[in-house]
């Protein structure tokens, strides 16, 4: 074959090897096309998006309620004994004995020391006897006057002599009477040397032990008794609260709780701080601002006996005092306690979980399911919180279901439903990074949205 003819058929054989190569990638594109919209592509994962976004979004609801509400103003208060004695000796002298242990409680009346007695006992017995020898002068005296009284009748002694012996009489009297107050005084000395419990209480640490020369009146007291049962707890307020509180008092006494933190074993670890949210209602009125939740432990009823007298300009608090019966003594004195004091009760209140109310710029507001499951948002006036929940003045009804949980994903009018708690708020969040993955760029993160993304993800390589 000639050098042309073989290169006339070479180029023969490549053109039709081409077109075979050109029907075989027209047939591919559809299979390519298909593939893209099933996989996890930017067009597929974006209409996966734009269907999550259009589903339901799940929120967690309750109902308002009526329900009495006590009005509570929160404190943290100290406790301290009713009385506190200062028990001191009133004579000198060498303690003898104890009759008791530091820490004891102790009964009124109980004997607590005792001084030598020896020395007040010869001062008394001295005491008694210049009382019995002055006895037997005045007794002498009267007898005498008698006698000159007898003979100054009959003129047989002047008038002076009289008178004179009249007055030495009058003398021994006095000196008698000065007698007799003197053994009173040795007899209380001796008594002071047995020292009693003058109340009922418990008794601190021993400033004195048995061989010791006490003296009376020492600056150091012996020891000191505090009455525990019943105790008082101080605590303060602000001073805006006095009119409520003087308004409530004259009606009846107003009660007050007391509360402490659970004890714990010894080298346990103690809980982390609680942290206090904010509220966001203005406080206006008594009860506002949530109060920090104490663990399970001292609880003690008791009431207002005393509301001081004037205002502490310094703090601007007025200062009151609660009466607790403490019989099992879980008050102690110094003790910190966190007090509520309990004004009055608002009777069928409406009442909300705090979390259901939040702050706009226009005001506070929730967002009210309706009946067909859309999440409209209602403008609401909040009287007051008390611990978890919110009383609002205006705004709801009884009854009504309101969304406690995933605001934050809800629009005006959107379709909500109910989640599982603890939930929401992951499948949410999960659903819009399942959209990511698939490059449902559009997806906002609404379940079907993320499961949408997340199909076309798996479907994407699998073509």
């Amino acid at each position: 074959m000639s050098r042309h003819a073989y290169a006339a058929a070479l180029v023969v054989s490549l053109g039709l090897s081409a077109a075979a190569c050109s029907k075989q990638g027209d047939g591919a594109t559809p299979v390519a096309a298909q593939s893209e919209s099933k996989g996890g592509g930017g067009g597929a994962g974006r209409g996966g998006g734009r269907r999550g976004a259009g589903g339901p979004v799940p929120v967690l609801t309750t109902k308002v309620q009526a329900k009495n509400v006590p009005v509570t103003i929160p404190a943290v208060g100290t406790a301290e004994p009713t009385t506190t004695v200062q028990v001191r000796a009133q004579v000198t002298g060498q303690l003898s004995a104890l009759h008791f242990t530091e820490g004891q409680d102790v009964r009124k009346g109980q004997l607590l020391f005792e001084i030598d007695a020896r020395p007040f006992q010869a001062t008394l017995a001295q005491a008694e006897a210049v009382l019995a020898r002055d006895t037997a002068t005045a007794n002498n005296a009267v007898r005498q006057r008698a006698n000159y009284e007898d003979l100054y009748k009959r003129q047989l002694i002047s008038r002076d002599q009289y008178e004179t012996q009249i007055a030495s009489a009058q003398a021994l009297e006095a000196t008698l009477a000065a007698d007799r107050a003197t053994v009173e005084n040795a007899k209380l000395n001796l008594a002071y040397t047995r020292i009693s419990a003058p109340i009922s209480g418990r008794t601190g640490a021993l400033g004195v032990h048995q061989g010791d020369l006490v003296r009376a009146n020492d600056a150091t007291p012996m020891i000191v008794i505090n009455q525990v049962s019943p105790i008082y707890v101080t605590f303060s307020v602000p001073g805006r609260y006095l009119g409520d509180i003087r308004r409530y008092q004259a009606r009846k006494p107003l009660e007050v709780l007391a509360q402490g933190q659970a004890s714990l074993p010894p080298g346990a670890q103690a809980p982390p701080p609680q942290v206090v949210q904010p509220s966001t209602s203005q406080q206006v009125a008594p009860g506002q601002g949530a109060t920090m939740p104490v663990s399970p432990g001292l609880v003690e009823h008791g009431r207002v006996v005393f509301i001081d007298n004037s205002v502490d300009p310094q703090t601007g608090t007025i200062k009151l005092k609660g009466s607790f019966d403490n019989k099992d003594q879980g008050l102690w004195p110094g003790l910190f306690v966190q007090v509520t004091l309990s004004l009055t009760t608002d009777e069928n209140a409406i009442v909300v979980p705090a979390a259901a109310v939040q702050p706009s710029a226009s005001g506070q507001y929730v967002y009210v399911v309706s009946p067909n499951r859309t999440a409209d948002v209602r403008q609401v006036t909040v009287l007051r919180q008390q611990g978890e929940e919110v009383v609002i003045a205006k705004g709801l009804a009884v009854g009504e279901e309101v969304v406690t949980e995933g605001q934050l994903r809800l629009t005006p009018g959107a379709q909500v439903s109910e989640a599982q708690r603890g939930l929401s708020g992951p499948a949410g969040e999960g659903g819009g990074r399942r959209g990511r993955r698939g490059d449902a760029g559009s997806g906002s993160g609404g379940a079907s949205g993320g499961n949408g993304g997340g199909n076309g993800q798996r479907r994407g390589p699998g073509n």
